[in-house]
């Protein structure tokens, strides 16, 4: 690598080509610019060595004493290090020898009906009234439709189509858009939600569906990390127990939650999952059906059900 031309730029230029192709890098874009942040202050030259991934990976800054997720994190660095050969030919790719692989997808806990009723209600309760009806009305598309949270969060008001109750989620993960019909009760719910936020929030041509209440942010977009904290904060107030693989039950959850939902319910109307599977991955933004599929091995209701 020539001194003259930082690690941070050849990492500009790849994110940057990988964006025109379609790939979404935001977790990438971070570990790559913060890797070559770590190399560029060691003033490095040559290719890059595994060693030097490896101490980025678990370096102090990065807070984490889990070797797995020391693999993740060199997991994440994999595609650039192939890409960067074609300047420093000598350039190794880090596998899964250093950590270990990177674990399987983790079981998620799939809320049952009284739960998500009950993180509804806790929402409701939320003052003042705006802010209540955003975060109950949020937390019930994502459980009535198995929405990304942020596909839900930059939904925009014209994405929303209250009369025929079709969603439009533009340019989510993997770039893709989709069309995304919803029950009737949801819909009621949606509309409800915005006759209440129309009458607080002044209505503008880019505005977006859920809007954010306090101070300066109010009648913006909802930032995905404030949600979240409300979700830990209504998660600790109900006292769930977890029963999934992760730390906490997570908002993602619900996604799941949806998922599994569908597939238990076509059981037992004795639907054919395999014929209706396909229907199911489009409908919740899978880049593969495998990725669908993927339920029917890993979440104990549906192995608990099999058996």
């Amino acid at each position: 690598m020539n001194t003259a031309t930082t690690l941070q730029s050849f990492v500009d230029e790849f994110l940057a080509e990988r964006h025109r192709l379609g790939f979404a890098s935001r977790s990438m874009g971070y570990a790559l610019r913060s890797f070559a942040a770590y190399v560029d202050d060691l003033q490095m030259t040559g290719p890059l060595r595994i060693e030097v991934m490896a101490r980025w990976a678990r370096c102090p800054k990065n807070a984490s004493d889990d070797p797995l997720t020391w693999a993740r994190r060199l997991k994440l660095l994999r595609p650039f290090a192939r890409w960067f050969r074609q300047f420093e030919p000598g350039t190794e790719v880090p596998d899964n020898a250093t950590f270990g692989s990177v674990a399987q997808r983790l079981a998620p806990h799939i809320y049952t009906e009284q739960e998500i009723s009950d993180l509804l209600a806790a929402a409701h309760r939320l003052p003042p009234p705006l802010r209540g009806a955003t975060y109950e009305t949020l937390f019930g598309l994502l459980a009535a439709t198995g929405l990304r949270v942020s596909e839900a969060v930059h939904l925009l008001d014209r994405d929303v189509d209250l009369k025929s109750g079709l969603l439009q989620v533009r340019q989510t993960k993997f770039a893709k858009s989709r069309q995304v019909p919803v029950h009737p009760t949801t819909l009621v719910a949606l509309r409800r939600y915005a006759t209440l936020r129309d009458c607080e929030v002044g209505v503008t041509e880019e505005m977006p569906f859920f809007v954010a209440t306090r101070g300066r942010r109010r009648g913006c977009a909802l930032c995905l990390r404030h949600v979240r904290r409300i979700f830990q904060d209504l998660r600790e107030e109900l006292g769930w127990v977890n029963r999934g693989a992760h730390a906490a039950p997570r908002v993602h959850d619900l996604r799941h939650a949806f998922v599994v939902g569908r597939i238990l319910r076509w059981q037992e109307e004795g639907v054919d999952i395999d014929q209706q599977m396909l229907a199911l991955s489009t409908y919740v933004g899978h880049a593969n059906v495998t990725n669908t599929y993927w339920y029917l091995s890993a979440v104990p209701e549906l192995l608990a059900r099999a058996a």
